[in-house]
């Protein structure tokens, strides 16, 4: 029973992403007047809003598939399952962090609470090593 949790949660934080995949197109805002990832502090003086936009919701795309192999995988009952999960939890927050505005306002919004619990994720799967 637990392990199915872990399967339906990485396959629903895989659709957060695409919602803020979304967001980052401007296809929507999941909440009024939120611009991220404008902004971001290491890539904004280099790039323009347009290309940061398209190249987050690019990362975050990928990593969503991460997170939707993985639970698969973890499914099937298949080895692979464990480098997808990993791999997407570490993009996750590495794409997060760098498009991050520097600002410590609406943190939740930036991906805050998506870091937390990639750090959480990668807790249980490397420190605990569970699901054996």
């Amino acid at each position: 029973m637990p392990t199915i949790i872990l399967e339906i949660f990485f396959v629903l934080h895989a659709l957060v992403h695409l919602l803020y995949a979304g967001q980052a197109m401007r296809f929507f805002e999941l909440r009024p007047g939120m611009l991220w990832p404008d902004g971001a502090w290491l890539f904004s003086r280099l790039l323009g809003s347009e290309l940061i936009r398209l190249l987050a919701a690019i990362s975050l795309a990928l990593t969503a598939l991460g997170y939707a192999a993985g639970g698969l995988g973890l499914f099937l009952r298949q080895e692979w399952w464990h480098p997808a999960a990993v791999g997407a939890a570490i993009v996750s927050s590495l794409i997060y962090i760098l498009l991050w505005d520097g600002k410590l306002q609406d943190l939740p919004e930036k991906g805050g609470v998506g870091i937390l619990i990639n750090l959480a994720i990668l807790a249980v799967i490397l420190g605990l090593k569970w699901p054996a």
